[in-house]
């Protein structure tokens, strides 16, 4: 309890000293419109000043000497979010609770800004009371309002209770856009060995004239999201800059982004890293927003991050064994049993429902299949007079041709040498004409000789006759070869 008389000024060591948590007076200088200067730590309890002058281990200060009213900039590098908490209960007067894990620990903090009803000219005063957590607690980090609560309860809802996910994905997008009253809201992946970024999802308003964020990524854009964790982020667990003296920070922190938002119509950011097991993913970051719900958005992003991250990992992983289970690792083409799988599903077998190659078309054109077998020549030649690595090059250099001509997920790696490619809705003129066009190029590459040969059915259920069809043609065309070139054919 703090007694004060009217017209006293205000003993803040004497108020503090009576917290038993971690308890600091702070103090905000009101600059109206939204706009502040200094923050200031003004008076701290014993248990805070030992926080600062006595650390963790992991803890990294500036400075280790507690001094009344001193910048908190003097003691910790500057955080927009605990600036973002402090002006909302100094100024704004309002409570306000969080609980976040900074990137720059490997601690949780859990905080709790209470508002002064005393002031001092523009300088408006808060306490910032904490309490250090060395694992999560879930139980703090649920502590959302009910508003919030329940915009993750329903994004949790949609993301299990579906078989589309990506699809989904888009709803809850679509959801935290409009959370966040944003004209831009996107899931953004960062591929972090081929050191690529890619757009997993996203959602624009109507009337917004913001383009989609597939238009800036290129293969320059991995840098710049890759200075987003030490520059923007800086130690915090995100970044809510919310006006024009907000986005002046990130323009001193990194100006090239800088120019790239505003160039692109942005005038405030919300960014969020995706992380699983420590490792990042990516981001979710929402452009335009309504300033005014900056405390809700944080608190519903917290909590909803933590999801996507996991969902989006999960989805990833079975994405990858997909791969694993249909790719042919050395060519990146499909492997053998997504051919047998295909065709099953071409002819009608039942107990082949999930595959990964694309659909068939719906189309009456679809159920026209064409059919090349391409088998490379001096294969066995190269692997035992150059070794498997030549050889291993040679089938990359094949593969690579093919793709060129076909899409990649109709070209199946059949054996060692043997390549099958199965487009549907496909005439006889085309095929025939793609065929010579892998001819074409396979001269330009001397490494590459190829034996070809095609087939084209009207009924997709007879692709297993195109098949036997084409594979004879390949034969002779192979045959023809050798009798050509006899002091190349295998012994």
């Amino acid at each position: 309890y703090y007694e004060r008389n009217e017209g006293e000024p205000m003993n803040f060591q004497e108020y503090v000293d009576k917290m038993g948590a971690m308890t600091c007076v702070v103090s905000v200088e009101n600059l109206g419109n939204g706009r502040y200067g200094d923050v200031r730590l003004v008076a701290g309890n014993k248990a805070y000043v030992g926080s600062i002058e006595d650390p963790a281990p992991e803890a990294v200060l500036l400075k280790r000497k507690f001094i009344p009213n001193a910048l908190y900039t003097d003691y910790l590098t500057r955080d927009l979010n605990f600036e973002e908490f402090c002006y909302s209960a100094a100024v704004e007067k309002k409570c306000l609770h969080s609980y976040a894990k900074p990137d720059r620990l490997d601690v949780c903090f859990n905080m709790i800004f209470l508002p002064i009803n005393y002031e001092e000219g523009n300088t408006c005063y808060c306490t910032y009371t904490m309490e250090i957590d060395l694992k999560p607690d879930t139980s703090k980090m649920s502590s959302v309002t009910s508003i919030a609560a329940g915009k993750v309860m329903d994004i949790c809802l949609k993301l299990r209770n579906t078989s589309d996910f990506r699809a989904s994905m888009g709803e809850v997008l679509e959801d935290i856009r409009d959370i966040c009253d944003a004209e831009l809201c996107c899931v953004l992946l960062m591929d972090n060995y081929y050191r690529k970024c890619s757009v997993f999802c996203e959602a624009l308003s109507k009337d917004t004239s913001l383009k989609s964020m597939t238009n800036y990524i290129n293969d320059d854009f991995y840098n710049i999201a890759e200075s987003w964790e030490s520059t923007v982020i800086a130690g915090s667990n995100c970044l809510i800059a919310k006006n024009e003296q907000y986005m002046e920070v990130v323009r001193e922190r990194n100006p090239i982004w800088y120019k790239s938002l505003t160039d692109a119509g942005c005038k405030n950011v919300v960014l969020f890293p995706m992380r699983f097991n420590d490792n990042l993913l990516g981001y979710v970051w929402a452009v335009n927003y309504d300033p005014e719900n900056a405390m809700t958005i944080k608190q519903t992003l917290e909590a909803t991050v933590f999801i996507l991250a996991s969902e989006i990992n999960n989805y990833l992983l079975l994405d990858r064994l997909k791969v694993l289970s249909s790719r042919d690792m050395l060519t990146g083409v499909m492997n053998r049993n997504e051919m047998n799988n295909y065709i099953a599903k071409l002819c009608g077998d039942e107990g082949y429902g999930d595959w990964t190659v694309k659909e068939v078309l719906d189309e009456a054109d679809a159920d026209s299949v064409g059919v090349l077998f391409a088998d490379l020549n001096g294969l066995k030649t190269i692997n035992d007079e150059y070794g498997h690595n030549e050889g291993d090059k040679m089938l990359k250099d094949a593969a690579h041709i093919i793709s060129e001509v076909f899409d990649p997920d109709e070209i199946f790696r059949a054996g060692g040498d043997e390549f099958v490619v199965i487009k549907c809705g496909i005439s006889e003129a085309e095929l025939i004409r793609r065929m010579h066009h892998i001819v074409k190029k396979a001269e330009e590459n001397d490494g590459v000789l190829f034996a070809l040969g095609a087939c084209h059915v009207t009924d997709r259920k007879k692709v297993r006759e195109a098949l036997r069809m084409a594979d004879n043609r390949m034969y002779e065309d192979k045959k023809a070869y050798y009798e050509k070139h006899p002091e190349r054919k295998i012994r």
